[in-house]
């Protein structure tokens, strides 16, 4: 399964991952390509694959990305070779944009999209600054570019209100293991318990 995380910067969405990902057993993270510069705790391969413009379209050109999108000013892209790697064995996060979130749900009809938001605009902001990794000018592109967001939030499948910590990594707890439940999803299961079912007798 295929979930996608997406919604304004500065809305806790890594966070809100980290946790997930340290508190549910099968699931994986999906690395995302990206032409801008790391930030101080960053890590290549880890948090991003940080690539070079001619690096970055050179893999555009080449059918290589699911999905790319420019994002204030930089671009962002989720390798096909990631996806089909990492969700071989396991579920997979995806922690990608808008723009990237509507292309991966004209690729993958399957894959189940989650819009994260902050509880009001002015918390957003207040997050933003507080995280003191932008310029003041950084932030306002950020600001409005979560007004598009917003609007643009009617393609998802869930909302995940991220105003308390817990209460959001349980909602994206629940969302997975409901699907996980899916009677489609557990066919495998199943038909092991049907074979049992056959094959008992009443004693």
């Amino acid at each position: 399964m295929i979930f996608v995380i997406s919604g304004p910067s500065g809305c806790g969405k890594s966070t809100l991952i980290k946790q997930l990902l340290a508190g549910l057993p099968g699931l994986d993270f999906s690395v995302s390509h990206t032409t801008r510069a790391p930030r101080p705790e960053e890590v290549n391969g880890r948090d991003y694959y940080f690539v070079g413009r001619e690096e970055f379209q050179r893999l555009q050109a080449a059918g290589a990305l699911a999905e790319s999108a420019l994002v204030h000013g930089e671009w962002y892209g989720t390798s096909l070779a990631e996806i089909e790697n990492k969700s071989k064995n396991k579920d997979l996060i995806l922690d990608i944009d808008v723009q990237g979130a509507r292309q991966i749900k004209a690729r993958l009809k399957e894959a189940s999209l989650i819009f994260v938001v902050p509880p009001s605009f002015s918390e957003l902001e207040k997050r933003l600054r507080e995280r003191k990794t932008d310029s003041p000018q950084a932030i306002a592109l950020r600001l409005e570019n979560a007004r598009k967001e917003i609007l643009q939030s009617d393609i998802f499948d869930y909302l995940v209100i991220n105003g308390e910590l817990d209460k959001a990594v349980e909602e994206l707890r629940s969302i997975i293991i409901a699907h996980r439940c899916q009677f489609q999803a557990r066919q495998k299961e199943f038909r092991e318990i049907l074979k049992s079912f056959e094959a008992g007798s009443i004693s």
